[in-house]
């Protein structure tokens, strides 16, 4: 049984940071691409940042620059750093894993708000 359990997120004030992990199971993590995904309340599901099984990393244009995408294969993780959070950063966060041919997973979301 896949599964994928986010965990990390919560309120924040702008300009804070936070670090949302993803741990995942029943899955040969290592030959996964991993991303994360971000929905905001009326918007689409869209894509924030992935990172491919060889550490190739891409990045939404809004988040450049301020969030950080890695991974630890050893402990089947993979981590968003995010820095100088914005109000617009706001929305549930969701792990991804695709194995780039069949199999797509998600997880459950994970709630991040920015406000003062």
């Amino acid at each position: 049984q896949v599964q994928l359990v986010e965990s990390g997120g919560g309120l924040v004030q702008p300009g804070g940071s936070l670090r949302l992990s993803c741990a995942a199971s029943g899955i040969i993590f290592s030959i996964y691409t991993m991303g994360w995904y971000r929905q905001a309340p009326g918007k689409q599901r869209e894509l924030v940042a992935g990172i491919t099984s060889g550490g190739i990393t891409n990045y939404a244009n809004s988040v450049k620059g301020r969030f950080t995408i890695s991974r630890d294969n050893a402990k089947n993780t993979v981590y968003l750093q995010m820095n100088s959070l914005k109000p617009e950063d706001t929305a549930v966060y969701y792990c991804n894993a695709n194995d780039g041919k069949r199999y797509t997973y998600w997880g459950q979301g994970t709630q991040v708000t920015v406000s003062s």
